[in-house]
């Protein structure tokens, strides 16, 4: 039985393209470069309106909100791991007990530490899917 490594122990290349599942992506756009590349542009345009709410100082419904808008953008693009983090900020901050701010302050630092990760991945495919194109 084989073993992979823990993504910290992956090279940085290897890192960035595991966290965007490039055959959903290719799935969603039927191959088409153009649209993978503009499917990539809307998930950093839509981050950038939801990221601005992923504010533990917020009440808990706008965080929410802004988890479940991130979550849809992020299965969209195939980042499941942003998708899986930005499920569990919604799921707190939806629950009938508000979180403590220390509770939201953590689900909301995991989820901008993935997006963060994910933007990075999102630019280094886009660089690759262009570079691939002008060969």
């Amino acid at each position: 039985m084989t073993q992979t490594a823990p993504a910290a122990h992956l090279p940085e290349s290897d890192r960035l393209t595991s966290l965007i599942d490039k055959a959903h992506l290719s799935t969603m756009t039927g191959g088409d470069v153009d649209l993978a590349l503009e499917i990539i542009e809307i998930f950093r345009n839509q981050t950038e309106i939801w990221a601005k709410m992923l504010d533990a100082g917020q009440s808990p419904g706008l965080w929410a909100d802004a988890a479940h808008s991130l979550k849809g953008a992020a299965l969209s693009l195939g980042a499941n791991k942003l998708a899986s983090s930005c499920a569990a900020a919604e799921t707190l901050g939806r629950r009938e007990a508000p979180p403590s701010k220390a509770e939201a302050a953590v689900a909301l630092s995991e989820v901008k530490d993935d997006l963060g990760q994910t933007l990075e991945a999102a630019a280094h495919l886009s660089h690759q899917i262009e570079r691939t194109r002008s060969l």
